[in-house]
């Protein structure tokens, strides 16, 4: 994640106020074809409740949450869904794919949200008031929970009157241990809906835009031994000085990069978050290293970007005779969604009739999955979940009520969306 900056905040606030004056809730609430009330009626706080319980209770660091996908796999088996596993390149954690049709012609809305956690110590579910807490409790097996009880919801109700719901969850997630390719894979297998809502803990917006992501870490070594500072040949190679050099050539980068601005993600950057060299203070060092990130705007290629990064290091190389290597690794790619899409429409209606207002259109302030399926399979996504903290730390809780809110909310969505062309 990053933090808006003055820019993102000037325009989101712009944004704010022309979408509030386009949107008329009562007009919104007449167009939806259903009483979001009767669902919202319809969630069982409790299933709800005990659902993400026992998915925060499997320690499923990414790369590694097997064991959750075959809880929620055995949670939905009990419920009396059809569901499928999907290796989709990652055999040690097949993704969970379930499939509920009303058996009618209609649009496909996916809810999509990934189990597995950062790799921190585990901490185990429990209640304190009306907050869930716990490892991966907001990020983001609250709100996938929240997404199955609104599957539940859609279908004890009996409400789709056309189209399908289609749910997945899935592993390799959080960089840097996981990039999103089992999730990729899984595009290209066209395990994928007509849209998508994803329940990541972001609630203040409805994000129509967003900045790709990588991440870099850029080595810098010269030749021969280890050497006091006294001791050292001269005209020797200097890694600490060449890494130096790196710093101001990524900061003219950062200024070129500060236009343009795009109306709502803000500016593409480059971010320097570690440097390291040497063992002990006077000792030449041999090798030096930096590590940071590279965000680019909406209508970029990340080829380029990749290439644009490779060139610097090039010319770095040159200048200091040093030898300099680099791994950019790619996270998600920018996305921007049309304001004017179906799913955008039915969302504002059904969050003004549960909520009494639609969210103001802004910025994604990080990357998700939903980056990838715009850019991949080419079809809305809007991420909204339940209110919660404590994302990437040993600290994490969302809000119990706020998880029933997100329940009733999706399934509003997705009878609307679907069963009306």
């Amino acid at each position: 994640m990053y933090r808006v900056s003055r820019v993102e905040t000037s325009a989101r606030l712009a944004l704010v106020s022309c979408t509030r004056a386009s949107y008329n809730p009562a007009t919104m609430i007449s167009k939806l074809h259903h009483e979001p009330q009767r669902f919202h009626r319809a969630v069982n706080r409790q299933r709800l409740l005990d659902t993400a319980q026992r998915l925060i209770a499997i320690h499923s660091p990414t790369g590694a949450a097997g064991a959750a996908c075959e809880c929620l796999a055995q949670i939905l088996t009990e419920d009396g869904f059809n569901v499928e596993r999907v290796a989709a390149g990652h055999a040690a954690a097949p993704a969970v794919v379930v499939r509920y049709s009303s058996g009618k012609p209609g649009r496909t809305l996916q809810f999509n949200g990934h189990l597995d956690t950062v790799h921190l110590p585990f901490v185990p579910p429990r209640v304190e008031g009306n907050l869930l807490r716990g490892s991966g409790a907001s990020d983001m097996k609250g709100g996938t929970a929240a997404a199955i009880e609104a599957l539940r919801v859609v279908r004890e109700t009996a409400s789709l009157a056309g189209g399908a719901v289609l749910l997945t969850a899935h592993d390799l997630h959080e960089a840097p241990w996981g990039f999103g390719q089992q999730l990729d894979q899984m595009i290209r297998d066209g395990i994928v809906g007509d849209a998508v809502l994803l329940p990541e803990p972001l609630n203040d917006r409805l994000p129509i835009a967003g900045r790709g992501a990588a991440t870099w870490k850029v080595t810098i070594r010269r030749e021969g031994a280890p050497v006091h500072e006294v001791m050292r040949p001269a005209n020797e190679p200097n890694v600490i000085a060449a890494g130096a050099e790196l710093v101001q050539r990524l900061g003219q980068l950062s200024q070129r990069l500060a236009q343009p601005v795009d109306p709502v993600a803000g500016v593409a950057s480059v971010f320097i978050g570690q440097i390291h060299s040497g063992e002990i203070y006077n000792q030449y060092p041999q090798e030096g290293w930096l590590e940071g990130t590279r965000r680019w705007l909406p209508g970029t290629k990340r080829e380029q970007v990749e290439r644009e990064f490779r060139e610097i290091l090039t010319e770095l190389e040159w200048a200091t005779n040093t030898t300099v290597a680099a791994e950019f690794r790619f996270i998600r790619d920018a996305f921007a969604l049309d304001p004017k899409d179906r799913l955008v429409e039915v969302f504002q209606q059904a969050h003004t009739a549960i909520v009494g207002q639609p969210l103001p259109l802004g910025p994604k302030p990080f990357v998700d999955d939903g980056n990838s399926f715009c850019a991949l399979a080419g079809i809305p996504a809007i991420t909204h979940g339940p209110r919660a903290g404590g994302q990437h730390t040993v600290n994490e809780w969302v809000d119990i009520d706020d998880l029933v809110r997100i329940a009733s909310l999706y399934a509003t969505i997705a009878v609307d969306y679907c069963g009306n062309a």
